[in-house]
């Protein structure tokens, strides 16, 4: 097949070709990316984790227009390692366990070469038969590796789709929850739907629910604790939706939670579900963390009550070695997305969506285009299959353990919360650091809100080395260190660096502190001393 050229396109370069899918050339340049990505995997750990430029660095580097000219590859690969390499945060790395991973693999990559390389558009059965069909089977094969019930599986009467992230999926699901109970009450009592979450689940919930119309008043974040793991307590659900309906108000949506962001809690689904059913709310069930796990026996357990729910949804790409972003919505009703998020003007028409006989996956997400991210997931569950999917993550699961292990026995140290799966959530505590002051000569007694100054100041002394990246959280005032586990690459040699690297900054951090007396308080009769880190 030939193509036009123009009279004007010079003559002079041999790095462009005048058919930008000629097939050798592709072939030339993707040997060279395959090599580059290759070559970066293997070395990846050698860079810094964290990115070390400065806010606005990459403009200095580059032209301020596009060039007139065509580049070669070469000179643009160059430029890659060079300048963007340097500004990258490398998820990849071994020694990244901050956020939740975003797991990458052989299978997951392929898949997604294949996916952009046929580049179709599959937003109806007849976009492309193969890329509807193919994600109704994976979703069913995913679904039964977790042994959801049959009403959320296409074999069944329920179905899934892959949206992006959860943001979208929660935002479909609250979409379909309050157009359900609008039609029964009439839409101009929008304004008096409510949204329940508990305080750890995730802000993509508040987000959403700002986009789908609900007063941000209405969106309530019921408080956790401790005591329950943080986990949202029935009890404490059912006051507050009580309170709500005596104010007139309809309860529309509960978020409940498995695997938190911010200590991997796991919402008590079944009692959780039963309240729900109590005042006909819609449950959306976000695993996007955890729900990965529960292809293991051993996890199971934590989805049980799954059948009380509306939907379910966990993210491929955080655990389950799926390139960014595959998120896998299942629904029990499809009927309740397709009516809210359905369009069928005259240009989209076709037999096959007229018959009924077919899934438009359209009629499913917000946007109409879509990616043919099933190739990815399909190639990831038949190149690795369930058993060492979930040696995998069995083996996340042992060196947080290994890391947990290693903290409990520095009493510098205690963990926050009881580990689950693959995260440990830890600090420095006030008592260690009183016990520096005492040390210093004074009798130092150290506040929560100084102790969160002092972890704070200790993760981000981690992270600017380089050589280890962590997050935080704050949780009932308490600011903890994330420890996650979940990185393809990532050894036991990994994990017991990055303890070393956690003592050794501690060690200088403890060894510099000094104290003077700020303000001292008579009503306990002592002196109260306020460390100040130099």
């Amino acid at each position: 097949m030939g193509s036009v050229k123009s009279d004007h396109m010079p003559n002079h370069t041999s790095s462009y070709n005048n058919n930008p899918l000629d097939p050798e050339e592709f072939r030339r340049q993707g040997h060279m990316i395959i090599d580059f990505l290759a070559d970066y995997y293997r070395d990846v750990e050698t860079y810094p984790v964290l990115s070390q430029v400065e806010p606005g660095y990459l403009r200095k580097l580059l032209p301020e227009s596009t060039p007139k000219n065509p580049e070669p590859i070469e000179t643009i690969l160059h430029d890659v390692k060079k300048h963007i390499v340097p500004g990258l945060t490398h998820w990849q790395s071994p020694n990244f366990f901050a956020y939740f991973q975003c797991t990458s693999s052989i299978a997951g990559f392929l898949g997604e070469m294949l996916s952009t390389g046929f580049n179709v558009v599959g937003f109806s059965w007849i976009a492309s038969p193969a890329a509807t069909e193919l994600e109704t089977i994976v979703v069913d094969w995913l679904g039964d590796m977790l042994q959801l019930p049959k009403s959320f599986l296409f074999s069944g009467n329920g179905g899934g789709v892959l949206q992006g992230t959860t943001c979208e999926a929660v935002l479909c699901t609250i979409v379909a929850a309050r157009d359900q109970i609008l039609s029964k009450i009439g839409r101009e009592n929008l304004i008096k739907l409510v949204v329940y979450t508990s305080d750890q689940t995730h802000s993509a919930i508040q987000k959403a629910a700002q986009i789908a119309g609900i007063h941000p008043m209405n969106v309530r974040a019921i408080k956790t604790s401790k005591s329950t793991s943080y986990a949202l307590s029935p009890v404490s659900l059912r006051a507050q939706i009580c309170e709500d309906v005596q104010a007139g108000l309809v309860p529309l949506f509960l978020c409940a939670t498995v695997g938190t962001t911010s200590t991997a809690a796991i919402d008590p689904l079944e009692s959780l579900c039963a309240v729900a059913k109590d005042y006909g709310m819609w449950v959306h069930v976000d695993a996007a963390y955890a729900g990965s796990a529960c292809i293991c026996p051993e996890f199971r357990h934590f989805i049980n009550g799954v059948e009380g729910a509306n939907s379910f949804s966990l993210n491929a790409h955080k655990w389950f070695l799926t390139t960014l972003d595959c998120c896998c919505l299942w629904v029990k009703d499809p009927s309740a997305l397709i009516k809210s998020l359905s369009t069928n003007p005259e240009y989209l028409r076709n037999k096959a969506t007229d018959s009924k006989q077919v899934v438009d996956y359209k009629d499913w997400q917000i946007t109409l285009s879509r990616r043919f991210r099933s190739l990815k997931l399909w190639f990831v569950l038949r190149s690795y299959g369930v058993d060492n999917l979930r040696s995998f993550m069995r083996n996340h699961v042992k060196l947080a353990k290994l890391f947990e292990e290693r903290v409990d026995m520095d009493k510098r140290f205690e963990i926050v919360v009881p580990k689950i799966f693959a995260m440990v959530c830890f600090r420095i505590l006030p008592s260690a650091l009183s016990e520096t002051v005492y040390k210093n000569g004074k009798l130092g007694i150290v506040s929560e809100e100084l102790a969160n100054e002092a972890n704070r100041k200790l993760l981000e002394s981690i992270n600017m080395s380089g050589c280890v990246f962590m997050t935080h959280a704050v949780v009932e005032g308490v600011y903890v260190i994330r420890f996650a586990v979940g990185a393809t690459l990532v050894e036991e040699r990994h994990v017991i660096t990055a303890w070393e690297m956690v003592q050794k900054h501690a060690d200088f951090m403890l060894s510099t502190w000094k104290v003077r007396p700020l303000l001292s308080v008579d009503f306990k009769n002592f002196v109260q001393t306020v460390p100040i880190l130099l």
